[in-house]
């Protein structure tokens, strides 16, 4: 980009009138034209998705399709800024951005790939052994293996440090025993990146180790939760004396919570907290009323949600936020969307279509599931105490 986000005015000499300067927002030529290329990929696979029924809202999180995913290893949009010696691509970070904008806000179903390439390598490369990185690191970038991630279970969903699962040591493994749910993608998946409490007299913060566990894996039971709007997602997955090879646990032993707060930046600070209702957005505007000023009003509001959003999300993607900023990029994205879905509800009305099929049925669809924006990959009242006190440093 042609000037960082770091101020819009400077002073001229003492004395004189301010001088303006610009900030420019633009994205380098090539970088725009490999966005274009996305957007058309996105919007080609976001229609035979909808042929095919797959609901093109939310497709970060809901369009599993393998193919596509393949495709994206093949365009070499998958590992885009991991080092070259590491398999990847050795691209910046802002073309990843482009291109994910593209496909998110076009509605391509990238689900198959996506949790695998937003932080499932990036924590192999920071913490995974060079055994680790070699063996699992070739299929997320081609797009070939699908992953999911054991955190939340049930009486602990945004808090980590209450997970009751167990690891315990078996001479050259790890038997996994305990309960996940809510992990997204599980039952299309092949591995599950697992957060396991390997040592219970330590403090809740401690004592919780992170293996890779075999979804094949004789003892993995999987179910899937159907939500209210059909969509399953959601998983149960239950681990009964799993045998996980000691070779993989990743990082330090009984390291664990320091590890996921790092992976939760990957997983808040994204493009995905923004777009993901994008393209349903963009469909209903045009049949909005906008000789009323309130309606105006509302449009401007989510107009203007959109470019603040985005611009917290470049200083994630850009390395410029504070350390656990991303809470507070993913409340404001998400807490928007959700103002997204009821704005289209509010456009097309229960007369005007919202009982049809097609955009009336998108729009119905995308209410019901808008509550789960600000829910899953951290509550927002456990983001704004994670951003009182990591950021502002607030007292308990």
């Amino acid at each position: 980009m042609g000037v960082t986000v770091a101020s819009l005015f400077a002073f001229a000499a003492p004395g004189r009138r301010w001088e303006h300067r610009l900030v420019d927002f633009e994205l380098p030529p090539a970088v725009e034209a490999l966005a274009a290329e996305a957007r058309a990929v996105g919007r080609r696979a976001a229609a035979e998705a909808e042929s095919a029924d797959r609901r093109r809202e939310d497709s970060w999180i809901v369009g599993h399709d393998r193919a596509f995913s393949t495709e994206l290893g093949a365009r070499g949009w998958l590992g885009m800024t991991w080092p070259t010696a590491e398999g990847g691509h050795g691209r910046s970070a802002l073309e990843r951005l482009a291109v994910f904008e593209a496909l998110i806000s076009e509605g391509a179903p990238v689900a198959a790939s996506w949790f695998a390439d937003r932080q499932i390598g990036p924590t192999l490369l920071q913490f995974g052994t060079l055994d680790q990185r070699r063996r699992w690191l070739p299929g997320i970038v081609a797009g070939t293996s699908a992953w999911c991630i054991g955190m939340s279970e049930p009486d602990a969903g945004s808090d980590v440090a209450s997970l009751r699962s167990r690891a315990v040591a078996d001479g050259e493994d790890f038997m996994v025993t305990g309960t996940k749910v809510w992990t997204s993608g599980a039952a299309l998946a092949d591995w599950c990146y697992l957060i396991a409490r390997t040592d219970p007299d330590a403090p809740a913060h401690a004592g919780l180790s992170e293996l890779v566990v075999d979804l094949h894996a004789d003892g993995v039971t999987v179910r899937p939760i159907p939500d209210l709007t059909g969509d399953r997602h959601f998983c149960e997955v239950t681990f009964s004396d799993v045998r996980v090879p000691a070779s993989h646990l990743v990082g330090e032993r009984n390291g664990s919570f320091r590890q996921v707060m790092r992976q939760m930046e990957h997983e808040r600070g994204g493009i995905d907290r923004l777009v993901s209702n994008r393209r349903l957005y963009d469909d209903v505007r045009p049949l909005a009323d906008t000789g009323d000023a309130r309606v105006r009003q509302e449009v401007a509001a989510i107009e203007s949600g959109y470019r603040i959003g985005r611009l917290l999300v470049l200083r994630e993607v850009l390395g410029q936020a504070p350390r656990s900023f991303s809470a507070a990029t993913k409340t404001f994205c998400t807490e928007l969307e959700q103002r997204v879905a009821a704005f289209c509800g509010a456009v097309l009305g229960v007369h005007a279509g919202l009982l049809e099929p097609g955009l009336g049925g998108r729009v119905a669809r995308n209410l019901c599931y808008a509550p789960g924006y600000t829910i899953m990959g951290g509550t927002t009242q456990i983001l704004r105490n994670v951003l009182a006190e990591r950021v502002l440093g607030l007292p308990r």
